[in-house]
């Protein structure tokens, strides 16, 4: 099965610019996978969300979203694809509700109607649906100049998701969320790739929400830098490794040479974990009462840190 994302030597330059925005990166996404694109601001990380939703055009380079080229065939593509973006691009002349129908209309997934009541059963269901979840149950009819900045972020996300779409690109999309509604809507998100397999592509600036993305993709500079399952970065960039101490450190020292266990001392005794044995496999091998156990094990804004910070 081909990649529902498939990005071959992207590059956009912006004509005022005497460097790449988005310098020759390359990446694929599998169907139903859950991938996130971390950098730190100015690395490229909207233009690149940009180009993948066909607001921008690449300088060179290509890319197909769900088997459709993103130049040649965007309209396939809008089609396919569900975006919420950083700013919000809602109609403040309009209900919460017409927001939502007139692009469900737009999609070509409803015929136009001009009130609510007339609509089909199922857009009446799903929109409830939708509403509910984000809490915006009694608030759909009320016009959008009256909302808050969260509420105008939840109106976006139903929007996004009312025509089903294979791909949810999601830019920044919990920002401005209370953390009730921020934790229904990854329940939600959740829930639709399990039933319906939607691939969904992230970037955001909360790290736990990337610790249960399926691949992490770290830019900096237009360049990727990091790639791979969370845990596999974090193992290639920052050391998993044991703390341990006993009263007796000679005896400890004479041990752990015993066992050509490599160590130092911080002054605790240091053991990295990124290779074998494992914690208990060297627990068990040591038989130095020991006064100290700890272990660290590194989180992903450890290996974010580690990269934007060099």
């Amino acid at each position: 099965m081909p990649p529902v994302i498939e990005v071959r030597e992207l590059t956009k330059r912006y004509s005022n610019s005497k460097t790449n925005a988005v310098d020759g990166i390359s990446f694929s996404v599998a169907g139903g996978e859950f991938f996130t694109l971390l950098g730190p601001n100015g690395a490229g990380k909207t233009t690149t969300i940009s180009i993948l939703t066909t607001t921008l055009t690449p300088t060179t380079g290509s890319a197909r979203i769900a088997g459709y080229d993103l130049v040649k065939e965007a309209g396939a593509v809008r089609r396919n694809a569900g975006i919420i973006f950083q700013k919000p691009s809602l109609d403040l002349n309009l209900t919460a509700e017409e927001n939502v129908r007139f692009h469900a209309v737009v999609y070509g997934l409803y015929p136009f109607r001009p009130t609510f009541s007339l609509m089909p059963k199922a857009y009446k269901q799903q929109i409830t649906e939708l509403a509910e979840i984000l809490s915006l149950k009694d608030d759909i009819f009320k016009p959008i100049k009256t909302f808050s900045g969260g509420m105008k972020r939840k109106l976006e996300i139903i929007r996004s998701l009312i025509h089903q779409p294979k791909v949810l690109f999601l830019d920044e999309p919990t920002v401005g969320l209370d953390p009730a509604s921020r934790r229904n809507l990854w329940e939600y998100i959740k829930r639709v790739r399990r039933e319906s397999g939607t691939t969904v592509f992230l970037t955001t600036h909360y790290l736990d929400e990337a610790e249960d993305a399926d691949t992490i993709c770290i830019i900096s500079k237009g360049k990727i830098v990091a790639y791979g399952p969370p845990e596999a970065v974090k193992a290639r960039l920052i050391e998993k490794y044991l703390l341990i101490d006993a009263s007796d450190k000679n005896r400890l020292r004479t041990e752990l040479k015993q066992l050509n266990i490599p160590y130092s001392e911080t002054p605790l005794f240091k053991i990295s974990l990124n290779g074998t044995p494992t914690v208990h496999q060297l627990l068990k091998a040591i038989d130095t009462p020991l006064t100290t156990v700890k272990t660290h094990n590194p989180s992903l804004e450890d290996a974010y840190l580690a990269i934007v910070e060099e």
